[in-house]
């Protein structure tokens, strides 16, 4: 957590959270008990937020302040409210390209989607409140500076914003090994959302079951994948090049 700013004790944290501060991750002591740490552990819930429960070590070393049993990490930039934004997409884009990541836990990974997403102009990356790579100064050093010129969302459940995008004739990519279609048959000319899974096991499964198309990328190695922001670039440029032939 170096270089990341940090907000320390339950009662500085509860008011960032009700001030709606863009909080990346908690970090609260095992065992704590308490009126204060039970409304803290309400403000967690209602509001979604990602939460370890740790040793009093692990925060002695996060910070040398009077923690009082919690330490949370602020995110350098601000996320978007899903619908909001989404409305506000279609109202100027009538084939909009959204990118939504599942699971992603990388923080360079997250930087670099983000600069190839800002250089091929998608309009708003979606991702889930709980288990994403926070967004850290090696995050916003991946990217180049590109986190803070393109919308992120975070959302609850991804599902959730998948029969959304549905509902609003969005159709839904996903980037997968499980399918004998190659990416080079996917029409990416219509309005699309593209899910890219995690590093290790891809798109989850209760997600790829609502996928409209899947695809993959050929492969002529002996390897069989590629890294999840090489592959994410490969489809936002095949995006791309049909959007601009």
């Amino acid at each position: 957590m170096k270089n990341s700013q940090l907000i320390y004790g339950i009662r500085a944290i509860i008011e960032a959270i009700d001030a709606k501060k863009p909080l990346n991750k908690l970090f609260i002591q095992r065992g704590l008990k308490g009126d204060l740490y039970k409304e803290l552990e309400t403000k967690v819930r209602k509001n979604g937020l990602s939460v370890s429960y740790v040793p009093l070590e692990k925060l002695n070393r996060l910070t040398a302040n009077n923690h009082q049993g919690a330490v949370a990490q602020v995110s350098p930039v601000s996320f978007h409210e899903f619908e909001p934004l989404m409305e506000s997409i279609f109202e100027k884009n009538t084939s909009p390209l959204l990118l939504l990541l599942d699971q992603l836990t990388d923080v360079r990974n997250f930087g670099a989607i983000i600069r190839t997403a800002e250089c091929t102009g998608i309009d708003a990356i979606i991702v889930p409140t709980s288990g994403s790579a926070p967004i850290t100064e090696d995050t916003v050093k991946t990217s180049a500076g590109a986190v803070f010129n393109v919308p992120i969302s975070k959302v609850n459940h991804l599902k959730d914003a998948v029969f959304y995008l549905q509902s609003s004739d969005i159709q839904i990519v996903g980037a997968t090994e499980k399918t004998n279609d190659s990416i080079y048959t996917v029409d990416f000319k219509k309005p699309t959302a593209i899910i890219m899974g995690s590093e290790d096991k891809g798109i989850s499964s209760s997600l790829m079951k609502l996928i409209d198309v899947k695809a993959k990328l050929p492969l002529k190695g002996d390897i069989e994948s590629l890294n999840v922001s090489v592959a994410c670039g490969v489809f936002l440029y095949e995006a791309l090049r049909q959007r601009l032939s």
